[in-house]
């Protein structure tokens, strides 16, 4: 415990984690005893929205608090500029020693951004242009094509490997503190972030794992045949991905894997509470676990991430702080995962980000009652103080994507540039079957979310902004690959690590 009273932080992120695939969220056959633990004794939040349901532009809004379009990242290959302040730069200023541990995902010299010390670093180049991965046998099954599910299976995949070396390194991290508490050092609270890039695929997993699956596996509950009547959007992107049509055996291979990987993840995560509880860690350390976006695993049709279906773009959120959130409540309020950064820093005492879009939950997370009290216990965390239940998300490509996402209150819709929207009642209507942007009854709803969709946002501008990134792009491609310049920061990736059995 620190010596001031201040808490310590433990930030566990991971890539490519549904909530749907978790035991506390209701999924009943995967196996997550830890990051169910978690949620007995802190606060899960059950509606938590990425800022966009694909890699670098989540995460460096997650890091800034601020929207992709703001920070002008819309892709894997956008570059966040360091003189934007992040969580760890707020947290550097209010004294801590901010600690990143493995998977970040930004691209370009900066691998710290306000990071004091990055201990793994992630596996492919820095640098636009630099020297790419090679996954071996696994070879192009880490992007969205058919080959992942066609290569799925028993066996394993590289990004295991990397976040066991990630898992040993947070563990030594703690292990570390723990001696220099027990020596009678000065406690400084501590700030770990740990980053994972478990369950992304390959949907390969190691044997042992793989069978406790494989028997039990279910189909998807929303299957959706590739038809006439999909969504454009929809049409042109399983066509691209090669998935207008997938065997039921890929499908089983490929969601056993995931379960799979699933359960590596919260093993990892296990061993670093374990570590956090034997080193006398625990008791006044603020832990978070969520992801940067979802996956679809087969539900409507469609696979990875890529789009604002629940399963792709709501995350994992879990907040354990003992004596200061309530234990076992669970939190039913429409949450932003800038919300989740901002909730950090006011939890530290830390500097709020001075243009980050993210609220504190502490008012509407904090335990009733007079000094800390816990007399909600195991309750819904729904009233008390006001609360805007509205999340937005975002995803933009050079392939013409424009599309943008609000829900608010019980209502979502997602704006496809060019094409017509969707809208859905997830009180009524959970597993979006019923897309309402057509009924005329409905029409008030649709024009007022789409207004709240371009408030601020417009596609016009953003498609100008692509087309300068993409010019810049080029010579820094082309920079990178005549230069080779070195990897500051990057975890060796070899193709060996990747096979099927």
């Amino acid at each position: 415990m620190s010596t001031d009273g201040s808490p310590n932080l433990l930030y566990l992120h991971s890539d490519q984690h549904s909530p749907f695939v978790t035991g506390c969220y209701g999924d009943p056959l995967v196996e997550t005893p830890h990051i169910d633990g978690l949620a007995r004794r802190g606060v899960l939040l059950e509606n938590t929205y990425c800022p966009s349901p694909i890699c670098v532009p989540s995460r460096m809004s997650m890091l800034t608090g601020r929207f992709p379009h703001e920070n002008r990242v819309w892709t894997n290959n956008h570059v966040l500029d360091s003189g934007i302040p992040t969580l760890a730069h707020a947290m550097g200023a209010a004294g801590l020693h901010p600690v990143l541990v493995g998977r970040m995902h930004a691209l370009g010299p900066d691998q710290l951004h306000g990071y004091a010390e990055r201990l793994v670093g992630d596996h492919g180049p820095n640098h636009s242009g630099g020297k790419g991965v090679d996954h071996g046998e696994l070879s192009g099954t880490a992007g969205p094509a058919r080959v992942s599910l066609e290569k799925s299976g028993p066996g394993q995949s590289a990004y295991q490997v990397h976040d066991e070396d990630v898992g040993a390194a947070a563990v030594d991290h703690l292990n570390r503190l723990g001696v220099r508490r027990r020596a009678g050092q000065a406690a400084e609270p501590f700030s770990l972030s740990v980053g994972f890039m478990l369950p992304h695929q390959p949907f390969v997993a190691r044997a042992r794992d793989f069978e406790r699956y494989a028997g039990t596996m279910t189909m998807p509950r929303k299957p959706e045949p590739f038809t006439d009547s999909l969504h454009p959007y929809f049409s042109w992107w399983r066509r691209k991905c090669g998935i207008e049509a997938v065997t039921a055996e890929e499908i089983l291979r490929a969601r056993a894997a995931y379960w799979a990987l699933v359960g590596v993840l919260d093993s990892l995560i296990g061993d670093i509470l374990a570590a956090l509880e034997a080193n006398g860690l625990a008791d006044n350390t603020l832990i978070v676990y969520t992801s940067d976006h979802g996956e679809q695993v087969g539900e409507h049709g469609l696979w990875w991430k890529q789009t604002f279906y629940e399963e792709s773009v709501r995350v994992p959120a879990v907040l354990c702080w003992p004596g200061e959130l309530p234990a076992g409540s669970r939190c039913s309020r429409v949450i932003s995962s800038l919300d989740v950064n901002a909730t950090m820093l006011d939890a530290l005492g830390a500097p709020p980000l001075p243009t980050s879009r993210g609220r504190s939950l502490l008012p509407i997370l904090r335990a009733d009652g007079p000094d800390g009290d816990h007399s909600n216990e195991g309750s819904s965390l729904d009233t008390a103080t006001a609360w805007r239940d509205e999340a937005f998300s975002e995803y933009c490509t050079d392939e013409g994507c424009l599309h943008r996402m609000v829900r608010k209150g019980p209502w979502k819709l997602n704006y496809y540039h060019g094409q017509e929207p969707q809208l859905f009642n997830l009180e009524e209507d959970p597993g979006e079957l019923r897309d309402l942007a057509a009924n005329p009854d409905y029409r008030d709803v649709r024009e007022e979310l789409t207004s709240r969709v371009l408030d601020g946002w417009d596609p016009a501008e953003i498609s100008v902004r692509l087309e300068e990134l993409r010019c810049d792009g080029r010579i820094l491609t082309d920079w990178g690959r005549n230069v080779q310049p070195p990897d500051r920061c990057r975890w060796d990736l070899r193709p060996e690590m990747d096979y099927l059995d």
